[in-house]
């Protein structure tokens, strides 16, 4: 557990690791990470009758201590981490309002927290702009075409 620990406060928001380990352990009740979403109530929820279609809130079925304790380091972490930062600004640009912005900043950072704990390595996040450059940037070769 306390490896958990460590590997966590490596994450942005590092004060929060506590808590997101007191409310996810044990891990092994959370197969995915839709699950831990769905738990912490910040998956979308459909609102529609017939042929008009509503705005998709965030669920709030989930535990709101957890999303409270999100809400902070997702501001902070939209401001001074850069993964967070351009997914949020790339957010604002395709008309999200800042709310919208700030929830999908949390549900974000619960993904991150979710891979750290299952993979057991710390947060890294020249991986994941390194990993992410080389998923969409990589040179073509022989055996794509």
């Amino acid at each position: 557990m306390w490896s958990d620990f460590w590997g966590l406060s490596r994450c942005p928001g590092d004060s929060t690791a506590a808590t997101l380990l007191a409310f996810l352990s044990p891990l092994d009740r959370f197969p995915s990470v839709k699950q831990v979403v769905a738990y912490a109530g910040l998956n979308p929820t459909l609102r529609q009758s017939g042929q008009w279609t509503g705005k998709t809130p965030i669920a709030k079925a989930g535990n709101a201590l957890l999303r409270k304790a999100l809400y902070l380091p997702a501001v902070v972490a939209k401001r001074h981490n850069p993964l967070i930062s351009a997914f949020c600004h790339r957010l604002l640009l395709n008309g999200k309002r800042p709310m919208q912005v700030v929830v999908a900043a949390m549900r974000k950072l619960l993904h991150l927290a979710f891979g750290v704990l299952k993979s057991g390595k710390p947060f890294d996040p020249e991986y994941t702009l390194e990993h992410r450059h080389l998923q969409y940037y990589r040179p073509m070769t022989n055996m794509d075409s």
